[in-house]
């Protein structure tokens, strides 16, 4: 959400050097020279969209991939494990899908302007650079706190109502059911995570009995840049390679 493929810039130059091939991709108007003026398409982009979109490119590869994602890719990570489309799914501080309530009031703080504006959920929209610093990345300095969000774009209002208003109208597109996924899971957590909090990832990784859970207790949401953040990526690496 709010993403492009830089945000991977780390684990891509990490895991390139485990010897992986490592695609990065971005999502559908997700275009960082139109941060500033959003194709007026994206607001009504669905997250389902999205999910077609990866497809779309799973499909043109010669073997089916290890699956990552972060926060809504996260979700989308395990939208497209129940289609059997990854060997492997790794979902990074997760959004929730369907059947778990995701609302907490660092939440509601997290999106308040945007929850506010009347009509989001068809238009793009972004957060406030002080909500972002609040929900997000709160354990990055000052200066890495500016740089990381000169890169956030707009994101779908249509794909935020299905991600955390589903039980008021927002969509069912966040739906997964858990028993279509059966490649080996890794979902990990932030214990200092706003957005994403701990004890809603709990929940996800209930939901599927053969997860490894793993919770880093210095860490948040920005997980993939936050100081220390080699820790997590090696763990991810040790975990793939016991699968």
């Amino acid at each position: 959400m709010w993403g492009t493929e830089a945000f991977w810039g780390n684990y891509k130059t990490f895991f390139e050097g485990q010897g992986y091939r490592v695609i990065t991709t971005n999502l559908r108007y997700h275009d960082i020279a139109r941060k500033d003026d959003p194709d007026p398409r994206l607001g009504k982009v669905r997250l389902l969209d999205y999910a077609a979109h990866l497809e779309k490119e799973i499909a043109q590869l010669d073997e089916k991939p290890i699956i990552m994602g972060h926060s809504m890719g996260g979700l989308l990570t395990q939208i497209l494990g129940s289609r059997d489309l990854g060997s492997a799914l790794v979902a990074v501080t997760p959004a929730a899908p369907v059947g778990i309530f995701p609302v907490t009031p660092s939440v509601l703080q997290s999106f308040f302007s945007i929850l506010t504006t009347w009509g989001f959920w068809h238009k793009p929209m972004r957060q406030k650079f002080s909500e972002a610093c609040y929900s997000m990345m709160h354990l990055l300095p000052p200066e890495k706190q500016k740089a990381e969000f000169e890169n956030f774009v707009h994101e779908s209002g249509r794909a935020i109502a299905a991600i955390g208003l589903w039980m008021l109208g927002g969509g069912l597109d966040g739906r997964v059911d858990a028993r279509k996924v059966t490649a080996p899971m890794l979902i990990l957590s932030g214990k200092e995570d706003r957005i994403t909090p701990v004890w809603v990832i709990r929940q996800i990784a209930r939901k599927y009995k053969h997860a490894t859970y793993k919770e880093f207790p210095n860490h948040a949401h920005w997980i993939v840049s936050e100081p220390n953040w080699e820790e997590v990526a090696e763990y991810v690496a040790e975990w793939l390679k016991k699968q």
